[in-house]
């Protein structure tokens, strides 16, 4: 055993170098990092659709049937660019989230001193709509620009007030339907459409608000707040997870967490509802 260890694990171990071992670390933190990113997304699913049909290739190779060996084969040599396809909101998704990451906000020089002003307001709009049950969805853009997940909107460009943002959702007016997006301290557009959620198992209490908050969330960095019509409950979306029956003084906090420190990611110390079937 000694000899062993003295002519053949002694002379591997003294050839390791530290680069070595920093490449190791490096490359199973980014293996460990796509697993868990894939087992948030629909992703998962889909990888376990190509291994299956990975092995029902060299099944068919193995027993030789010929014809299913040769579709199979040629099928992936498009795979690549087919993978591309199928994958694209989930690498779009992998890259915002990079650049959302500490060495992303390297980059960011953006000013939110007035991001306390702004909340105040909302809080204050968001009290008088949930006492009188109005609906309300306002979406805080955060890093992640929102304009090619929008449809539709009214641009605005005004600085926030409770006045305003409460005018906005009265119903019957033209602006009421739909989300209220705020931009750098400012209301940018109203009436805006937003992608619904993507998630099945959503409880059948939520409606059409509700799933487009989540689901805007669900593909961006923004902050969702919604004043639900029928209950007057307040409840906020961020990365695909919903807290829910907020107070306007949690409100309030909340949004200062999230919104007006965004360079922060706070998220981790928050209890978010997972947005699932609530039986």
């Amino acid at each position: 055993m000694f000899d062993f260890l003295n002519t053949s694990l002694y002379p591997f171990i003294k050839s390791i170098r530290l680069t070595d071992i920093i490449d190791i670390i490096l490359v199973a933190f980014i293996v460990y990092t796509v697993i868990k990113f894939i087992r948030q997304t629909r992703a998962a699913q889909l990888l376990k659709g190509i291994a299956i049909l990975l092995a029902v290739m060299y099944l068919s190779d193995w027993f030789q049937l010929n014809v299913i060996n040769f579709i199979l084969l040629n099928t992936m040599q498009i795979g690549l660019t087919a993978l591309l396809i199928i994958f694209q909101p989930e690498l779009r998704r992998a890259l915002e989230h990079m650049g959302r990451s500490k060495f992303g906000n390297l980059l960011n020089f953006d000013d939110n001193s007035s991001g306390i002003d702004m909340i105040d307001e909302i809080c204050l709009a968001v009290n008088s709509m949930s006492r009188c049950k109005t609906g309300a969805l306002l979406v805080f853009e955060r890093r992640t620009k929102l304009d090619d997940m929008l449809t539709g909107g009214t641009l605005i460009n005004s600085d926030i007030s409770s006045e305003l943002v409460e005018n906005i959702f009265v119903p019957n007016t033209p602006l009421h339907d739909g989300a209220v997006v705020i931009r750098d301290g400012k209301i940018y557009k109203a009436a805006c459409v937003l992608p619904l959620s993507s998630n099945k198992n959503l409880s059948k209490e939520f409606g059409t608000r509700h799933r487009a908050a989540l689901g805007i969330s669900e593909q961006s960095d923004c902050v969702s707040l919604v004043v639900s019509e029928e209950t007057g409950r307040i409840s906020v979306m961020t990365n695909g997870d919903m807290i829910r029956n907020l107070s306007v003084s949690s409100l309030s906090r909340l949004l200062n967490k999230l919104v007006a420190e965004p360079e922060q990611d706070k998220t981790k110390n928050i209890k978010f509802w997972k947005a699932r079937d609530s039986k």
